[in-house]
């Protein structure tokens, strides 16, 4: 986002840091290809499709696309770069909060 704090630890960049890193996320939907039976040529695919559309006219426009396409671009310190390229899912921070906690 080409500002001066890391967007992970919130410390400052290029001021004390001699480089920042950018990281790119992209989530897509993933479409695989179909097999087509005979029942799939058999419907009426303009009713299908009309239905559809009411459903998307009554949700939220964000949602919907947020469901298809999200794109984040982030700046990371040094140190915190170093961290996320060893974990980028974070799954041990993940699964240390999922965790049943013990009385």
């Amino acid at each position: 986002m080409e500002h001066l704090t890391c967007d992970l630890c919130g410390g400052p960049l290029l001021l004390t840091e001699p480089v920042r890193y950018e990281v790119r996320i992209e989530v897509k939907s993933a479409y695989d290809p179909l097999e087509l039976t005979q029942e799939d040529l058999e419907k009426d695919h303009h009713r299908e499709i009309a239905e559809i559309l009411d459903r998307l006219n009554q949700m939220d426009p964000k949602a919907v696309q947020d469901q298809v396409y999200a794109r984040f671009d982030l700046d990371l310190c040094a140190k915190c770069q170093s961290v996320f390229v060893k974990d980028p899912l974070r799954r041990a921070l993940v699964q240390r909060l999922l965790q049943p906690k013990s009385n």
